[in-house]
């Protein structure tokens, strides 16, 4: 599993913890599941590609440290990838953003797409990919590899909970492709769901059943 990091960020694992609690409520959930997006954006983009640029302090001239070139494009996986969406949107409020609607066969575990509206500019800008869960990788896998049939060269892919075994399978069908989550989990149970896990994300998230 060499294409997933779980960052040491103490604000981060309270966030994640709050988030697990069987009582939190829908509205507690979101403005959690918003701070994490955050929080994952800057770290998964800790990297982008840096240029000095001349500008005028109050004080002073100088040449100062900018983004090289224009911000990544913001992919959420419907639905439970737009609590997450609301936080990089924080980050990175000019990015273009682009939706995947994706559902996961609760029998055969199977995904299949929906809706895809993605933005132009993949090949330039990149994506950051959003998903809460990587359970059985199966949706993270399709969703990375429409985006690559879209023509994105770059892609970085941020979620909440991982399982070892999603995280296994993610990394054997697109090891370009560097994963950053909150936490990486213990197992998957016999339903696919992640243990111990959050529970289903979008239904959380939206108040739902």
């Amino acid at each position: 599993m060499t294409t997933l990091r779980v960052p040491r960020h103490a604000l981060l694992a309270h966030k994640l913890t709050q988030l697990r609690r069987r009582e939190t409520p829908s509205s507690a959930f979101r403005r959690l599941l918003a701070e994490i997006g955050a929080i994952l954006t800057s770290e998964a983009l800790r990297d982008l590609p840096e240029a000095r640029t001349p500008i005028e302090t109050p004080l002073a001239p100088m040449r100062a440290p900018a983004l090289a070139g224009p911000e990544p494009c913001l992919v959420a996986v419907l639905r439970a990838g737009l609590g997450l969406l609301e936080g990089a949107q924080r980050i990175l409020p000019e990015a273009p953003v682009g939706h995947l609607g994706m559902v996961r066969d609760e029998r055969t575990l199977q995904p299949s797409e929906y809706v895809a509206r993605l933005p132009p500019g993949l090949p330039q800008r990149g994506v950051l990919l959003l998903d809460p869960m990587l359970a059985t990788g199966g949706s993270a896998i399709a969703a990375v590899a429409r985006l690559k049939a879209a023509g994105a060269q770059t892609i970085r892919f941020a979620c909440v909970v991982a399982a070892p075994e999603g995280a296994a399978r993610f990394a054997a069908a697109h090891p370009d492709v560097r994963v950053l989550a909150a936490a990486l989990d213990e197992r998957l149970d016999e339903r696919g769901y992640i243990v111990p896990g959050l529970g289903d994300a979008g239904d959380r998230c939206f108040g739902t059943e």
